[in-house]
């Protein structure tokens, strides 16, 4: 695992992993990042792992950049279908705190349906899992979700919903998720 160190140069709100415990990493202290992937960033201070937000980049001196996405095409707004994989792109920039791989490929994602709630309009519903029951990060996660769907202009409401049924396992992960890992 690789780590680059930072000093936090604002106070900042962080999440505890992996039970989701929001605290305040104050100024000064040094962070050491070991992943930043999807716009979010995990660290070590003290000893401990917390997660930083996208929005919170700055704390850490990196630039906070805004990633707009892109949902009208030269012929006018995206059809359900065109949507349906922005909305997947979407999800694979999500990632767990503590394993660098995308939630979609990790095989938490177990459905996204897309309704329509207006002319262009849409709502999206997700059911997810975690890889453990007991994680605290799930709420964090969830709302990472529900955040990158609302992102898409033509998403009005996105909900999502954490789900044990069926209990989540290795083999939901994609190949390229068990590749990265070490598990082929």
């Amino acid at each position: 695992m690789s780590s680059e160190q930072k000093i936090l140069v604002r106070d900042v709100e962080a999440s505890v992993v992996p039970i989701g415990t929001k605290v305040t990493l104050q100024k000064g202290e040094t962070a050491h990042i070991t992943q930043s992937l999807g716009g979010t960033y995990t660290v070590i201070v003290n000893g401990n792992m917390f997660r930083i937000e996208s929005k919170d980049a700055d704390a850490l001196g990196i630039e906070v950049v805004a990633t707009p996405v892109s949902t009208t095409t030269a012929t006018g707004p995206l059809t359900q279908e065109q949507l349906e994989k922005k909305v997947w792109e979407s999800l694979k920039t999500c990632y767990d705190p503590e394993i660098p791989v995308n939630i979609v490929d990790l095989g938490l994602i177990y459905d996204c349906h897309l309704t329509p709630a207006g002319e262009n309009n849409f709502k999206a519903d997700v059911k997810m899992t975690l890889t453990a029951p007991g994680c605290g990060m799930g709420p964090v996660l969830a709302q990472d979700v529900q955040n990158k769907l609302l992102s898409l202009e033509p998403i009005d409401e996105a909900n999502v919903e954490l789900v044990w049924d069926p209990p989540w396992n290795q083999g939901m992960m994609t190949e390229a998720a068990k590749l990265q890992l070490g598990l082929l």
